[in-house]
């Protein structure tokens, strides 16, 4: 099937490792038992005024009067609101995650002493870049009216208004929701400002059981809204820790970046030790920590990209988002031409209750590219560059030499492509990072080259405790290489 681009704004949020989770909205229960989330993805599309908000949830807890209270600008009805398969938030993250490559060395001397004749140059490295076309309730003395009932699906819907925050806040404990401590002030903001609040509840009986979790449905609404922006402060009432929360953003032409926090790049397009590729994740982590750690309070953007026919991503993941997908995340409510051209953009925040005093508002940003097999005078490109398009990646590569004989007088080093037994390996992709081990991987150890982007130096592994051994290189190393790079292209699956 062919991929179609998309007009969008795209999130998705996941769970610390102490399961507090980034969330726009926070759980309440009615048996007054703490909710977990084990994961929740939001995915918004936006074009002009209108955003289409989808949340997937998984979650440990009672299901009983279960229910999630997110602000919206206006007022919802039944027409705007529907379920999703739940596959489409993987095929999201699967897109923009990290990923790890494998290059091996070709054979210096394919062609005896006449390679020179051939012309190696260096060109890009364009793994899987085939075309893509690709009524009022009294409380007191306050008051919170009902602005809209109706039932999707498992979820029975309220849209709620109220004229003060402890109003609203009264109003769910009276109706038997154990709402967290210390909600209000958080709910200040929003009152303030005239936001409605969508409260989703569950009805037990029409849930699906799997594997002792409870499959709930994805659930998207859509709305018109000015500003353009993500309320996030209200989730931090179910935080007990850090959070981590992911921003992809999907635009006709143009990448993304916070206009209300500092915005950093994760460092890039270097590489690693070959005990990486079981433990990607966590080498990820690590390195994402550190960034944060040199540029505290940080936004980072992890991956902007212009996909377009013939160069669709650099290498490509197995999973990826597909026509059907687009149309369920909102392409069926939003005025846009799917069949060209997109620009996304991943951006990633890692944050306790005192780090956000504010949501995220987006800006549009410039063209930027980098993290791509790709080389100039000064070796292979590095960090984020300006640039006409967006082509950059959180990309890290594993590299085997030539172990083999070299039977030639002027062999040419550097060509790297697939693997000698002509197979097409996909890259190992970093997901469900916010699960990932943190503490325990020494990253200074299993990086081939200082991180002079957030003043981070390599280290030797230790003599003992298990640390990676390193890896022994011949011929040169990656910034020395003078040969050329076979063009190596991943087919798609």
């Amino acid at each position: 099937m062919k991929k179609l681009a998309l007009t969008a704004a795209v999130l998705v949020l996941t769970l610390g490792p102490s399961l507090a989770h980034a969330f726009c909205g926070f759980y309440v229960s009615g048996s007054g038992e703490k909710m977990f989330a084990d994961a929740t993805q939001v995915v918004l599309m936006r074009k002009g005024t209108r955003t289409v908000l989808s949340m997937q949830n998984d979650y440990k807890g009672p299901l009983a009067d279960f229910a999630m209270v997110v602000p919206v600008p206006v007022v919802l009805k039944k027409e705007n609101v529907k379920t999703l398969p739940k596959d489409v938030f993987e095929h999201v993250e699967s897109l923009g995650s990290p990923r790890l490559v494998e290059y091996w060395e070709q054979d210096p001397c394919p062609f005896g002493d006449d390679e020179g004749a051939f012309g190696y140059g260096r060109a890009g490295f364009g793994a899987g870049g085939g075309g893509v076309g690709y009524g009022t309730v009294g409380i007191g003395s306050t008051s919170v009216k009902i602005e809209a009932k109706f039932d999707v699906a498992e979820y029975e819907i309220l849209i709620l208004s109220a004229t003060e925050a402890a109003g609203l806040e009264t109003w769910l404990r009276a109706n038997k929701y154990k709402i967290p401590d210390g909600a209000e002030p958080l709910l200040r903001p929003y009152v303030e400002a005239g936001s409605k609040f969508f409260v989703a509840k569950v009805n037990p009986k029409k849930v699906k059981m799997v594997g002792g979790h409870a499959a709930l449905s994805p659930l998207r609404f859509h709305y018109d809204s000015e500003e353009f922006a993500l309320p996030i402060r209200l989730g931090m009432a179910n935080s007990s820790g850090k959070q981590d929360l992911i921003v992809n953003i999907l635009s006709p032409d143009k990448r993304y970046e916070v206009a209300n926090y500092k915005n950093v790049f994760i460092p890039t397009n270097f590489d690693v030790k070959s005990a990486v590729k079981a433990r990607f994740a966590e080498f990820y982590a690590a390195l994402f920590d550190k960034t944060i750690e040199a540029n505290p309070g940080a936004i980072v953007t992890e991956y902007a990209w212009t996909a377009q026919r013939g160069y669709h991503c650099d290498p490509c993941p197995d999973v990826d988002v597909t026509s059907d997908d687009l149309a369920s995340l909102g392409g069926d409510v939003i005025d846009a031409d799917l069949t060209n051209r997109f620009v996304m953009t991943r951006l990633h925040a890692r944050y306790s209750k005192q780090d956000m005093k504010d949501d995220l508002r987006f800006k549009e940003a410039k063209p930027v590219t980098g993290g791509r097999e790709e080389y100039g005078k000064q070796g292979i490109e590095y960090g984020a560059k300006p640039s006409t398009e967006n082509y950059f990646q959180a990309r890290y590569a594993v590299r085997h030499f030539w172990n083999k004989p070299i039977k030639c007088k002027h062999p040419q080093r550097g060509m790297w492509g697939g693997p000698p037994d002509g197979s097409d390996p996909a890259p190992v992709v970093a997901s469900k990072l916010a699960f990932a081990p943190r503490g325990k991987l020494e990253l200074g150890t299993v990086i081939n080259r200082d991180l002079w982007e957030i003043g981070f130096k390599k280290t030797k592994p230790a003599a003992k405790g298990g640390a990676v051994k390193p890896v022994k290189f011949m011929g040169l190393g990656l910034f020395g290489l003078l040969g050329g790079v076979v063009l190596w292209r991943r087919r798609r699956r």
